[in-house]
């Protein structure tokens, strides 16, 4: 017998005075690292603040892309921790999720395009992540409908290949993690904005100011993604990111046609095919800051015709319907996840276009610094003094085609 699915996956509380930690933002990696500490780390007295709906910023905005396929060790470790962590989600949380890991290409146009690939795919390697070079012939057989004969413009030599990665649902996402919380013990307040953070003389923080009242927390920790800027600033910190619009879009219902994903920093666009059977299409950010979920025709235009050249197939679609999220972008297009000079606020931004595939292991290793006042491990590299001392993470090349 089908299980009836509830009107609600979890409460609605009433804010209360105090908590032992805030976490400002419900996203995913919010409610993933409300979910971790609770779980893993036996915290409860928590609060999630979400100044809309839960999972109503870049979290239900994105092209749901996941892999782990990234070419320094730090990035590498972080990523592929989280792309382990997917792998066994829906199982942990008891919630599907429908992460289906149908493959992702990363094509390659150019005798640059071809070094820089293969020498990504043996980085992989030795630090264990699963990843293969492809021919054109590969590609092919990986994914027929794309054009690999000499006719583009931008003829397809081949692409790294990482068969684990894939997609996911994203408000299935949200929803498991708030659930997953919730029945923790945790509360999510929705409709709560943030407008101040108090910090005591002695440079430690001591509660937020909201919309619905002040709440007193020692530990208060942000995941906000683009506006981490605007919070940090009420601290008196100021953050090496800049906040621009990312826009996507999504074509008319169609039979599946696209049975994996494919990306190209060349023709400058990314595809996949949603469960439903929409194309999923995003490219490059705008160029200027903002904070605007919005953006302009002429970027759209270019992910349309970008996709055209790898696929004449997709001439008669439709798009169905256009938005944009506000992604936040580091110098060295890598995280920030960890402490800051002051005391008992944390940070977790810096994710630009890659926040998605690292929500679960944004949230695992942000618990742990929350939960120990020290970084993980997996994310003492991207501390935010690398800044100062030069110990940048540089994945410009890796990151995605959208930094």
């Amino acid at each position: 017998m089908e299980q009836e699915h509830p009107d609600f996956l979890w409460r609605s509380p009433e804010p209360r005075d105090a908590y032992d930690a805030v976490i400002v933002g419900g996203g995913g990696h919010g409610l993933a690292t409300a979910y971790y500490l609770a779980a893993k780390h036996g915290m409860t007295d928590i609060a999630v603040l979400e100044r809309g709906w839960l999972g109503g910023g870049n979290m239900g905005r994105n092209t749901t892309i996941i892999r782990s396929n990234y070419l320094w060790d730090e990035s590498a470790a972080i990523y592929e921790h989280s792309l382990k962590l997917w792998e066994g989600l829906q199982e942990e949380l008891d919630y599907d999720v429908l992460f289906s890991q149908r493959g992702v290409l990363n094509l390659a146009h150019n005798l640059h395009d071809v070094r820089e690939s293969v020498r990504r795919v043996e980085a992989n390697r030795l630090n264990g992540v699963d990843a293969v070079w492809l021919d054109a012939d590969g590609v092919h057989e990986v994914c027929p409908i794309i054009d690999v004969t000499d006719k583009p413009r931008y003829p397809v030599m081949g692409a790294t290949y990482q068969a684990r990665g894939g997609i996911a649902k994203h408000d299935h996402v949200a929803w498991a993690y708030a659930r997953g919380a919730d029945a923790l013990g945790v509360d999510i307040v929705q409709d709560c904005e943030v407008t101040g953070i108090d910090v005591s003389e002695s440079g430690a923080v001591t509660g937020v100011r909201t919309s619905r009242g002040t709440i007193r927390a020692r530990r208060v920790a942000l995941a906000a993604a683009g506006h981490t800027s605007v919070l940090a600033a009420m601290a008196g910190l100021r953050l090496p990111i800049q906040s621009h619009p990312l826009q996507a879009l999504v074509s008319e219902l169609f039979e599946q046609v696209l049975n994996c994903v494919v990306m190209s920093n060349a023709v400058h666009v990314y595809v996949s095919q949603a469960h439903k059977g929409e194309l999923v299409m995003g490219a490059g950010i705008d160029a200027y800051n903002g904070y605007g979920q919005r953006g302009a025709v002429h970027v759209i235009e270019a992910q349309m015709a970008a996709a055209l050249e790898l696929f004449p197939l997709f001439a008669r679609a439709h798009v169905l319907r256009t938005w944009g999220g506000i992604v936040d972008v580091s110098p060295d297009a890598s995280p920030i996840v960890g402490l800051t000079p002051v005391d008992g606020l944390y940070v977790n931004c810096g994710w630009g276009t890659g926040g998605f595939k690292g929500t679960p292991g944004s949230g695992w290793v942000y618990a742990h610094t929350i939960a120990h006042d020290e970084p993980h491990a997996l994310n003492a590299p991207f501390a935010l003094e690398r800044f100062e001392t030069g110990a940048l993470i540089d994945e410009h090349g890796a990151a995605a085609v959208a930094h």
